[in-house]
């Protein structure tokens, strides 16, 4: 892909970016260790914490004006991988702060070394764990980047089938959802930037423990597998026009609508995977960061 395809404001954050051949450990170590040392721009006014919930590791956010019973549990992204909770602290502090939502961030074990479902396990003792500890009354919201937008989407399926409390809304930022695309080598020829077709089929191939594109996965290990999307709460999904998950994501947008379900979308122009965090200071990435929040904030607010 051509780097004039990228959005003006986005290429100089975009070439900046390392290369990392993630079927090497020593890269995969390296892309664990980073976002834990990294320090993001926050906002004033949160107040950020660690913990655990049901024995797994969270990152919390706690705005000093609480102004809604919602609360937002989140999931970092990376490729099933990668990745930790304080990568998202620039959006997460922005959120917690502009809505007055408390959010708690899942670290979640990561691929290959823990494979499905050991990820989205974590996840789900994270929900019940706030289900228990908020009681009755509180609403939540599942949301998630990339990889964790996929297992927020696998949440949420497994939260309906299993039944109880069900969260209000699903929050998707450029969400990791169908192994199916990682299958298809004509993806392969376009080289997206950030996240391209061969790392996703390393992605997928940790998370599943086989070649992308089975005939068969365990329920809820990829969110676009899953045949009826009945009774599924309302999305907000995100992504650039330039991202690999572009036509996932649409697709399940789609999907999701065809099934009864509200589905809003935002695609941004010249926008690669995980351009809101890449270029978090961008005109562009903040007005990106915005809609989500505007549309988070008409399902949280008192009443909404």
């Amino acid at each position: 892909m051509e780097i004039d395809r990228v959005h003006p404001d986005l290429r100089e954050a975009v070439t900046r970016l390392p290369a990392l051949d993630l079927e090497k450990k020593v890269f995969r170590v390296l892309g664990r260790l980073g976002p834990r040392l990294m320090r993001s721009r926050t906002t004033p006014g949160v107040a950020v914490g660690r913990g655990r919930i049901e024995g797994v590791r969270v990152r919390t956010y706690t705005p000093e004006r609480v102004a809604t019973d919602a609360e937002l549990l989140w999931i970092h992204g990376g490729g099933m991988v990668i990745g930790a909770p304080a990568m998202d602290d620039t959006l997460l502090t922005e959120t917690a702060a502009r809505l007055g939502l408390r959010i708690t961030s899942v670290d979640y074990r990561l691929a290959p070394e823990h494979p499905f479902p050991a990820p989205l396990d974590d996840c789900a003792a994270v929900w019940r764990g706030m289900v228990r500890r908020c009681g009755p009354g509180t609403r939540f919201v599942v949301g998630g980047q990339s990889a964790g937008g996929g297992l927020a989407a696998g949440l949420v399926q497994r939260i309906h089938d299993a039944g109880g409390v069900q969260p209000v809304a699903q929050w998707l930022f450029c969400p990791m959802l169908d192994d199916r695309t990682a299958a298809d080598p004509s993806h392969d020829e376009t080289s997206h930037f950030v996240w391209d077709n061969r790392t996703n089929r390393i992605g997928w191939r940790s998370l599943l423990s086989v070649e992308p594109g089975a005939h068969s996965v365990p329920p809820y290990a990829v969110p676009a597998r899953r045949e009826d999307l009945t009774g599924l709460p309302p999305a907000w999904i995100g992504v650039g026009d330039i991202d690999l998950f572009h036509d996932e994501d649409l697709a399940y947008a789609r999907r999701l609508e065809e099934a009864g379900v509200a589905v809003a979308t935002t695609v941004v122009p010249g926008a690669p995977h995980g351009f809101e965090s890449v270029a978090a200071q961008s005109g562009v990435a903040r007005d990106f960061r915005r809609a989500g929040q505007d549309w988070l904030s008409g399902r949280i607010s008192v009443g909404g």
